[in-house]
């Protein structure tokens, strides 16, 4: 903390923030940040724009610490230093994906806009600039959090700083608890303002929209294009992070409804298809499976069109070359050369690569354990049978792992290696339907109601129980889906008819009564499962469940959310809930996250949360 290089940089860094003439997020506006006056009703398209355009330049960095350090991953002879560092927890301030200052360029650019933005501007009844403004406590609290997860304790600060010695002032720190008291209260009014509970639409203000925007052409061919409404970071959902870390359940449960609410946002059809899975697993589909239709696939939320990109809520969209803005290096690291200027076809079958766009030289292969979770997945379907509405399962794995990844075949050596697909278009998902339902999951588990996390996991949370198996929904889960998180309530029941289990998307038919997905049977293997791994003792009570409710949604982040840049964030996040409930033993949330991450052989002991956080600089 002793030096403002991290401050100096980001004061720096703003001068440029929003004078870019070449990117695709280009503004065509020649004003400059240090100009006070925000008195156009233009600039807040001008200024988002280029608040988001600092979140292109941190974003890389965002999913690499997150997933070099979390279970999903493994190095390979490929692996540059830095990515090893990280993930063996070695990384010193020497890293190259150790910098504060990215985040705090974008932080000084929210404070900036936040000081000076006239709000009263209006087109008629309309304030021109409330949603921009929303946007800007939004971006920053996210970006806060970030910084808190990744370092522990930081430097704090609200107010722009525009000089050398505004840079060089002592600074207040917070860790994340702080940050989420300090931050909760300015977003909670904006949520109540911009997303008010039950109102008609008119009134509800949601995120900017500035249409589509063409990103240009892929060097090896198609064009991007990406919806402005899906670059923006809703404030019900970072509301509802910012409680869900600080362990305030109920408040994080209200906040994501709010958002679904809100955005009748509900969870349909979206299955990734068994004709990802390989040919040597196909031999063990029995006589009378019955595979599903995937209308739409899952693989489509990562395309190009934002018509297919149905579960996207937020992405960071990255230039297609470095002439049209900032790009990312995640697909090379991932195996997929992005920029190369050879003509292929990913949607081209290739036995063997022919071309610099799948890299045998790729740093980062999927995870011994997380193949094992992936392919001891049970795939559930309804009986080829004369027998009504009949459900059985057969050891396949999970779907959506197959479908994340494409076998090639290396020109020299002949082997098989896999690439990992989500980033192929240069789009980085923030925010996904599925994140904000199952971690409403998580918030409901955590405040007494498993058999609610449990129903998003397997049927969808529906208001129509003719639609659902609801035998495993107590009386007082029934009670608070009507009176505290109101899924159930006659004012929102048209909402919420035809809600999905996000189970489905990679496992197939977990839907109703007949399935043979259910919750004594899973929570009840997960209970034993736990006990062997961690040698614990079962108290026989309702923690118990919740324990492994947890656990379970924990594999289901794995499934569905895998190299996204969410994974070490949410296993320190479910270590300090199981550390909260005191259950097993004290430490128990640090033991278990520290037994998930034995693989790696860390230089540290991840039962110490101290070492969980990168030294700041």
């Amino acid at each position: 903390m002793k030096t403002k290089s991290y401050i100096l940089a980001a004061f720096l860094g703003m001068c440029m923030a929003f004078t870019s003439c070449q990117d695709f997020m280009e503004t065509d506006s020649d004003r400059q940040i240090f100009e006070p006056a925000l008195d156009q009703k233009t600039d807040s398209m001008f200024y988002t724009l280029g608040i988001l355009k600092s979140v292109q330049q941190a974003i890389d960095q965002y999913v690499l610490v997150n997933e070099m350090r979390g279970d999903l991953t493994e190095v390979n002879k490929y692996t540059q230093t830095d990515l090893r560092q990280l993930a063996n927890f070695s990384a010193d301030a020497t890293n190259k994906y150790d910098s504060a200052y990215l985040y705090y360029r974008i932080i000084n650019n929210c404070n900036y806009y936040i000081a000076h933005r006239d709000t009263s501007l209006r087109t008629g009844s309309r304030q021109v600039a409330m949603q921009e403004y929303v946007q800007a406590y939004a971006i920053r609290a996210w970006t806060y959090l970030q910084l808190a997860k990744t370092y522990g304790t930081v430097p704090f600060y609200t107010y722009p700083v525009t000089s050398i010695s505004q840079a060089n002032e002592v600074m207040e720190t917070k860790d994340l608890q702080g940050i989420c008291d300090a931050l909760i209260p300015d977003l909670l009014r904006l949520a109540n303002q911009s997303s008010a509970l039950g109102t008609a639409d008119t009134t509800y203000i949601g995120v900017p929209r500035y249409g589509d925007i063409v990103a240009g052409n892929f060097n090896n061919g198609g064009r991007k294009t990406v919806s402005s409404r899906n670059m923006m970071f809703p404030v019900d959902i970072v509301l509802g992070d910012l409680y869900l870390e600080s362990g305030q359940y109920e408040q994080a449960a209200k906040a994501y409804f709010n958002y679904i609410v809100n955005n009748r946002l509900t969870m349909s059809i979206c299955y990734a298809g068994i004709g990802n899975l390989p040919s040597a697993r196909r031999k063990d589909l029995p006589n009378d499976f019955v595979s599903y239709a995937s209308v739409p696939g899952w693989l489509d939320i990562f395309a190009r069109d934002p018509a297919d990109q149905t579960d996207i809520i937020t992405l960071v969209p990255m230039a297609v070359n470095r002439l049209r803005g900032e790009t990312t290096s995640l697909p090379k690291l991932f195996g997929y050369d992005l920029y190369s200027t050879d003509i292929l076809s990913e949607d081209t079958v290739y036995s063997i690569v022919s071309s610099t766009m799948y890299l045998e030289e790729r740093e980062i292969d999927a995870s011994a354990p997380f193949k094992e979770l992936a392919e001891s997945q049970d795939y559930y379907y309804q009986v080829n049978s004369a027998a009504a509405d009949k459900g059985s399962s057969v050891l396949l794995g999970d779907m959506r792992y197959y479908s994340t990844f494409i076998s090639r075949q290396s020109e020299t050596t002949r082997e098989n290696f896999k690439v990992m697909r989500k980033f192929n278009y240069g789009n980085i998902p923030v925010y996904r339907g599925s994140t904000v339902y199952l971690r409403l999951a998580e918030a409901l588990n955590r405040m007494g109601y498993p058999d609610a996390a449990f129903a998003i996991l397997k049927d969808g949370i529906n208001s129509t129980p003719t639609l659902i198996d609801t035998t495993y929904i107590r009386q007082e889960t029934r009670d608070m889906f009507t009176n505290v998180i109101p899924f159930y309530a006659e004012r929102y029941r048209n909402y919420f008819t035809n809600n999905y289990g996000i189970h489905a998307h990679g496992s197939g038919y977990t839907r109703g009564k007949s399935s043979v997905y259910q919750m004594d049977t899973i929570v009840g293997k997960k209970i034993q499962e736990l006990q062997r791994i961690y040698n614990i003792q079962p108290t026989g009570t309702l923690n118990d469940t919740i324990n492994a409710v947890e656990d379970l949604l924990c594999d289901e982040y794995a499934l569905e959310f895998a190299y996204e840049g969410n994974r070490f964030g949410d296993l320190c996040r479910i270590a300090r809930h199981k550390n909260r409930a005191n259950l097993y033993e004290s430490n128990f949330g640090g033991r278990w996250l520290a037994t998930k991450l034995a693989y790696k052989n860390p230089v540290v002991s991840l039962t110490d949360e101290h070492n969980w956080y990168l030294p700041f600089k």
